[in-house]
């Protein structure tokens, strides 16, 4: 299996056609992504503005790929951080962290997993900042706001079936659960083709926003965002809208 070195090296290689050198930032994605790999291309054809057509602008490949890098450089030195703590502590026979590593968090049962479901909901930050900022929070830190992405405004109350659940205005991290303590879902009713967003359709063609693409993003898109519940039930898994309920009833 090639690292993401190599691959960092072939977006740089400005003999290969511009295509060439998308996949291979395609193929960093599938090593490091800090917001999922659908969330984080999409982070990153924006912050880099990366353009529709990429013949326009193949530089925006190796500014996309530099702030990934950046990124994962400031992951791998905490990770290797982490790795000398958790065996000192195994030592002194604490076998179980006190607190989980962020990039050890399953997207099944984070409260980031919008991010997954819905490519757009993502922090605003920038990659290398989320990582300061998540490493920070590992640390001890006690940093203001969302802890994803830092925003200070009011939550958003958004219905669950069973009651309601609070999620960051900005960047749909779930900040207080249903009390009713199963997991939910949260996934958006107003649903855009992955293959839409890997042809930048949400990017002109120089590189900037698409004026024409939907309207229903940021903190629109997070209220109307739908609620699943996932369970086990006699050894079967149910995974239902909340507001239809469980299946049978």
């Amino acid at each position: 299996m090639t690292s993401f070195l190599t691959h960092r090296a072939l977006v740089h290689d400005t003999t290969l056609p511009p295509y060439r050198r998308h996949g291979a930032l395609r193929t960093c994605l599938t090593r490091f992504a800090p917001y999922g790999f659908r969330a984080t291309y999409h982070h990153l054809t924006v912050s880099a503005r990366m353009p529709r057509l990429l013949e326009a602008d193949p530089d925006s490949l190796v500014r996309a790929v530099e702030e990934l890098h950046e990124a994962r450089q400031l992951w791998l030195a905490r990770a290797e951080e982490y790795a000398a703590q958790r065996r000192a502590a195994k030592r002194a026979g604490q076998r179980h962290p006190a607190q989980p590593a962020w990039w050890d968090r399953p997207w099944w049962a984070s409260p980031d997993s919008a991010w997954r479901n819905d490519p757009f909901l993502h922090p605003r930050l920038s990659l290398p900042d989320y990582v300061r900022r998540q490493n920070a929070l590992l640390d001890g830190a006690e940093l203001p706001g969302c802890p994803a992405c830092g925003e200070e405004g009011p939550a958003l109350s958004v219905s669950t079936g069973h009651d309601r659940a609070e999620l960051c205005r900005s960047c749909a991290r779930v900040l207080v659960p249903c009390p009713c303590e199963q997991w939910h879902s949260f996934e958006p009713e107003l649903r855009i083709g992955w293959s839409r967003t890997w042809r930048r359709e949400h990017m002109t063609g120089t590189g900037g926003p698409n004026p024409h693409w939907p309207t229903h993003l940021g903190t629109a898109r997070i209220g109307r965002l739908e609620s699943y519940t996932m369970r086990w039930d006699s050894g079967v898994l149910h995974y239902y809208r909340d507001e239809e309920g469980p299946p049978g009833t």
